[in-house]
């Protein structure tokens, strides 16, 4: 049994043809062209589906598709999704059948991550957990015995907007102190690079002093690599940051095993120890037991066989 991925974003549409016990079988990329506005956008999915499947023997069972934005709980429309230009609220699930003929479902790109995580990946070992996915922002999706967790309104799993600070930095939050505003790409590497500065004397600074905006957390991690103390310390007080969050996650739904995904997830031990050491010394005592946190090694792949897994649990 086979299905269609798909992973839209503001700038690539990736789509993968997905075998329910062997995973990728073909995968493909091409630009979004968002700024040509969402007919062109719908057009080009359908493009890539069908070069996806013209020389399938097998009719796929659908498609799933994961994409940012608030998606209904019968998963069939999304709300003003960031990054597509002219989106508001828009069927996606109807716009992809009349192209394609095919039934297709929508998910929240980060609850999708989960997903592919729960099927493919670091989460396949369990039955519950929390996915936090740490990239130009911070996302996040809940797997309660083995599905999506989704709220009232199919909302649930804004991770990355859980205050830890009011008087905290400014990120895509509608207050100060989110967790995206210490763990999301842009917002981590604005903090290191405030830092770097009040330390001409670092490597650090030399190396990014004529362009500060060249600075990404992976560099952070080949200084940490390096034993630039300074790198360390920033992703200590990143990974201090997460672990306040895990806190908050843990006490609330009771989940013990965190997997963490995403482009900042890759500083691994000097992110995620701080972050382990951080949440046992702060949660409740019963709630230690079994936690430990987990890096997702899928990367953006992980979203691509989530949303080819929700179709072939939604669709089959």
């Amino acid at each position: 049994m086979i299905s269609i991925g798909i992973d839209l974003g503001g700038t690539n549409i990736k789509t993968a043809l997905v075998d329910g016990e062997r995973g990728f079988l073909k995968t493909t990329s091409i630009p979004t062209h968002a700024e040509l506005g969402k007919e062109h956008v719908f057009d080009r999915i359908a493009l890539a589906i069908q070069d996806l499947i013209e020389d399938q023997e097998t009719k796929p069972v659908g498609v799933g598709m994961g994409l940012p934005g608030m998606v209904s709980l019968d998963r069939k429309t999304v709300k003003n999704p960031p990054n597509l230009p002219g989106w508001k609220v828009e069927n996606v699930a109807n716009e992809i059948k009349s192209r394609t003929g095919l039934d297709c479902v929508i998910e929240n790109d980060a609850n999708l991550a989960a997903l592919g995580s729960a099927h493919f990946g670091a989460g396949k070992p369990y039955t519950h957990f929390i996915m936090v996915t740490l990239g130009t922002g911070v996302g996040g999706g809940i797997i309660i015995d083995n599905k999506i967790y989704r709220g009232t309104t199919g909302m649930a799993a804004e991770l990355g907007h859980v205050i830890i600070n009011y008087h905290g930095p400014l990120s895509n939050s509608n207050t100060r102190g989110g967790v995206e505003a210490y763990l999301g790409q842009r917002f981590l590497s604005r903090f290191a690079a405030d830092t770097i500065r009040q330390n001409p004397e670092n490597p650090l600074y030399k190396k990014f002093k004529k362009n500060f905006s060249k600075l990404e957390p992976v560099d952070l991690y080949n200084a940490a690599e390096d034993g630039n103390e300074l790198g360390i310390d920033i992703l200590k007080q990143a990974g201090d940051k997460l672990g306040y969050a895990i806190v908050n996650y843990i006490h609330i739904l009771d989940i013990r095993k965190i997997i963490v995904s995403g482009g900042v997830s890759q500083a691994g031990k000097w992110l995620l120890e701080p972050a382990k050491q951080t949440a046992l010394k702060y949660l409740m005592p019963p709630f230690r037991e079994d936690f430990d946190i987990i890096h997702e090694s899928l990367g953006n792949d992980a979203a691509l066989l989530g949303a080819a897994s929700l179709a072939f649990e939604e669709l089959r």
